[in-house]
């Protein structure tokens, strides 16, 4: 039995609300399950020349439902998989945080170790970016006061500390954070 126009209509009218809610048994989305359905009647509208003429055109409409539920569901899944090791990854990685805070000891920020390997980057610096940076984070004079002492302009204070600063941080990329603190302290 072929379909034309009107039949395939009556047919979409009978059948499209019975198939939305076998759909939405089991893809939970009632807008999907509408989608899954015109999606499957349209397939058999462009495929029915190629058909058998005794051919259940309702069995046809649900075998392609059932493809495109089970399409789906693999895609759900695998965004559920996805999201799953997005989570895994994430809780592993706060984890690692909350471990590496918990091994934190303050008492080892200044360490002499630590101290020693300031003292060098500080005296590997020019003298004023030096004498800057001692007046700013050891002796807690603000930017105005430093510019003021040495006769020069705030922002060439904040270039000398910013320019001390990276030095610092790369001395001391190994004992991160523990150095960003120190830098953020004085």
């Amino acid at each position: 039995m072929t379909f034309n126009l009107s039949d395939f209509n009556q047919f979409f009218e009978e059948y499209r609300q019975r198939f939305v809610h076998f759909v939405v048994t089991y893809v939970h989305d009632e807008a999907v399950a509408e989608d899954i359905v015109i999606e499957s009647m349209m397939y058999y509208w462009e495929n029915k020349g190629r058909l058998a003429a005794d051919t259940n055109i309702a069995a046809y409409v649900l075998t392609a439902i059932k493809h495109k539920c089970i399409d789906y569901l693999r895609h759900r899944r695998l965004q559920q998989e996805v999201s799953d090791e997005i989570s895994r990854l994430h809780a592993w990685e706060l984890s690692s945080r909350i471990l590496s805070l918990e091994d934190f000891e303050p008492d080892e920020i200044f360490t002499h170790e630590i101290q020693e390997i300031v003292d060098k980057a500080l005296s590997a610096l020019p003298e004023q970016t030096r004498r800057i940076f001692v007046m700013s984070r050891y002796e807690n004079k603000s930017h105005k006061e430093i510019a003021e002492s040495l006769g020069i302009s705030t922002k060439g204070v904040e270039f000398h500390i910013s320019k001390a600063t990276k030095v610092l941080r790369l001395a001391l990329k190994d004992y991160l954070p523990a150095a960003l603190l120190f830098l953020h302290l004085h």
